[in-house]
C-alpha cells in the first residue's frame, strides 16, 4: 500500500488552513481561487537567489572573467572565498529542495493547484536565467560547436579546440577535441545564438538559456492535454517536471539542450493523441534533430497513428509507417540543409562514452568486474566497460522491441511504453548524466502517480544533482560526500510522505515544554495535572 499523505503534509499550518475553504462554493456559485503557498514559494526563491549569488564563485565561471578575474570580487573564485561560495551553493540547493518537497506535500494533498506550482516555477527559475552555468560547463561546448559551424568548419569532424578565442577556451578539456553529438537542428540553434549574442560569451550563455527555456514552455503547454488523455493530475505533473531541482538546477541552470528536446517531444506526442499525425511526427522528428534520444519514441507514435486506421494490424501499421518515415525524412533533411551541416553526427553519438561513471548500469557492471580482476593484477578497464556497454545496448534493443509490440493498440499505452523505453534508454546508455532522467519523465509525468513513487523521484533527483560539484566536475568518487548525498536523498524522499521523518517536532516540543515548565512559578507547577 502506498503511504498516505495526511493533512499535516501540507506546506504549513497557515497555508493549510487558508486552503480549507477552497472547496466551498461562494454565494455566487463559484469556487474561490485557492491562495498561493507564498511562504513555500519564497523559501525556494531564497534558495535560488543563493544559487545565483554563489555561482559567481563556485559555478562554471569563465577562465578569464572580465568581472571576477581581478579586483575585490576575485576573492569569490579563490581560496576561502571560493569555499564560502561552494557552501552557499549547497545551502541554496537545500532550501530549494525543502521548498520543492513542501510544495509536493501540498500538491499531493490537493491543497496546491497548478497555478501555485507555476508561480513557484517562475520564482525559482528567474534567478537562474542570469546565473553562470551551474553543475556543468556543457553550454560552452554548445557555443563552441556553433562557432565551428559558423566559421565553416564541420562540428561533426573537429572539436572546439580547432578555434581560438574566449568561447573555445571555456570548453571543458574533455570536450575540446570532441565532435558534436547533437542533431542538425541544434547546430542551427547554436549558430543562431552566437550571431544574436555577437560572439560575447556571457551574452551567449544567457541567450542560449532563453532559447532552451522555450522547450520548458512547450512542455508546460503540452502537459494539460497529456494529463487529460493519460490519467494524471496536472499539479503533480508540473511539480515533477517544471518545479523540480533537476529542472531548476540542471536543465535551466546548466543549461542543457535536453530541455528543448523534451519540449518538442511532449508537444508532438500530444498532437499524435489528438489525431494530428503529420504534425506530431514532424515535431518529434525535430526533437530528434536536437538530440537523437527522441528517436526512441517514434516507433511508438506510429502505433498511435495506426490505431486510427481500419484493417488488419500489419496493414494498418504499413499505412502508418510509410507516411511517418516520409515526414521524418523531410523534416530531418530540411533541418540538415538549413543548418548547413552533414550527417557526421551519427558517428559522433559515441562521444559521451568517453565518460566512465557508475551512474550508467552497464558501465557500473564493467567497473565492478574490472575492480575484481584488478585484485589479481593490473588490467585495462576498457575491455570490461566496452563489453558490458555492448550488452547493455543489446538489452535496450530487446526492451524496446518488447515494449513496442506491447504498445500495438496505440493510445495511452503506447505513450506509457515510450516513456518506459526512454527511461531505460537513459539508464542503459554508455554514460548516464543526471539530466538524462528527464527524458522519460517528460511523458511519464502525465500519468497517475502514487505518493511512494513520487518519493522515489524526489530521492533520485537529490542524489543525481549532488553527483556533480557546482563547477561541473564529478563528485561520484568522493565517498564521504556521496554518503552525505545519499543521506540527503533518503531524507528528502521520506519528507515527501512523512511530515517529520526525523521526529524533530516531538523532540523539540518536549524540550520546549521542559524549558517552559522550568521557568513557571511554583504555583503553576502545582496546578498542572
Amino acid at each position: 500500500m502506498p503511504p498516505s499523505v495526511s493533512i499535516e503534509s501540507a506546506p504549513d499550518w497557515s497555508e493549510r488552513t487558508a486552503n480549507t475553504t477552497a472547496g466551498q462554493p461562494s454565494l455566487g456559485g463559484r469556487r474561490p481561487r485557492r491562495p498561493l503557498p507564498l511562504r513555500t514559494i519564497a523559501l525556494g526563491a531564497i534558495g535560488s537567489v543563493l544559487l545565483l549569488v554563489s555561482s559567481f564563485g563556485a559555478g562554471g565561471t569563465l577562465v578569464h572573467d572580465p568581472v571576477l578575474g581581478s579586483g575585490p570580487l576575485s576573492a569569490l573564485r579563490y581560496g576561502h572565498g571560493r569555499d564560502v561560495a561552494v557552501t552557499v551553493v549547497y545551502v541554496g540547493f537545500a532550501l530549494l529542495v525543502w521548498a520543492w518537497v513542501r510544495l509536493g506535500r501540498g500538491v499531493i494533498a490537493n491543497l496546491v493547484t497548478s497555478r501555485g506550482v507555476l508561480w513557484a516555477t517562475a520564482a525559482w527559475l528567474g534567478p537562474m536565467v542570469i546565473a553562470p552555468p551551474l553543475f556543468t560547463r556543457d553550454v560552452y561546448s554548445y557555443l563552441g560547436q556553433g562557432l565551428l559551424a559558423l566559421n565553416g568548419l564541420d562540428p561533426y569532424g573537429v572539436g572546439p579546440s580547432a578555434l581560438t578565442g574566449p568561447i573555445p577556451e571555456n570548453v571543458h578539456p574533455t570536450w575540446q577535441t570532441t565532435p558534436a553529438p547533437y542533431g542538425p537542428l541544434f547546430m542551427g540553434v547554436a549558430k543562431g545564438v552566437i550571431l544574436l549574442a555577437g560572439h560575447d560569451v556571457i551574452a551567449s550563455v544567457i541567450v542560449m538559456r532563453l532559447v532552451l527555456l522555450g522547450g520548458l514552455v512547450l512542455l508546460i503547454c503540452a502537459l494539460p492535454g497529456l494529463v487529460r488523455r493519460l490519467g494524471g493530475r496536472l499539479p503533480v505533473a508540473l511539480w515533477l517536471v517544471a518545479a523540480s531541482p533537476m529542472t531548476v538546477v540542471h536543465l535551466v541552470g546548466g543549461p542543457h539542450n535536453d530541455m528543448l528536446m523534451i519540449g518538442l517531444l511532449a508537444v508532438g506526442t500530444l498532437l499524435m493523441l489528438e489525431g494530428k499525425n503529420v504534425t506530431g511526427i514532424a515535431l518529434v522528428s525535430a526533437a530528434m534533430a536536437i538530440k537523437a534520444t527522441a528517436g526512441l519514441a517514434l516507433p511508438f507514435l506510429v502505433w498511435i497513428w495506426a490505431s486510427r486506421l481500419d484493417g488488419p494490424l500489419w496493414r494498418r501499421f504499413a499505412r502508418a509507417v510509410f507516411p511517418a518515415v516520409g515526414v521524418f525524412v523531410v523534416v530531418f533533411g530540411a533541418c540538415t540543409a538549413l543548418a548547413k551541416v552533414g550527417f557526421g553526427w551519427l558517428s559522433a553519438l559515441s562521444a559521451p562514452g568517453m565518460i566512465v561513471n557508475y551512474l550508467s548500469a552497464p558501465t557500473a557492471v564493467g567497473q565492478a568486474l574490472h575492480s575484481l580482476v584488478q585484485l589479481f593484477g593490473e588490467t585495462n578497464i576498457w575491455p570490461f566497460v566496452g563489453t558490458t556497454r555492448t550488452l547493455g545496448s543489446v538489452l535496450l534493443v530487446a526492451i524496446l522491441a518488447w515494449n513496442w509490440w506491447q504498445a500495438r493498440e496505440g493510445g495511452p499505452e503506447a505513450v506509457r511504453r515510450a516513456a518506459i523505453v526512454l527511461c531505460f534508454g537513459a539508464f542503459l546508455s554508455p554514460v548516464l548524466l543526471p539530466w538524462y532522467t528527464t527524458w522519460g519523465l517528460a511523458l511519464g509525468a502525465a500519468f497517475a502517480w502514487t505518493p511512494r513513487a513520487l518519493s522515489y523521484v524526489v530521492g533520485a533527483s537529490i542524489a543525481l544533482v549532488l553527483a556533480y560539484y557546482p563547477d561541473g566536475e564529478q563528485a561520484m568518487y568522493n565517498w564521504p560526500f556521496v554518503a552525505v548525498g545519499i543521506g540527503a536523498a533518503v531524507l528528502g524522499a521520506l519528507s515527501l510522505v512523512r511530515f517529520d521523518p526525523l521526529g524533530l517536532s516531538s523532540t523539540f516540543g518536549k524540550f520546549s515544554r521542559t524549558v517552559t515548565t522550568a521557568h513557571l512559578p511554583r504555583e503553576a507547577h502545582e496546578s498542572r495535572p
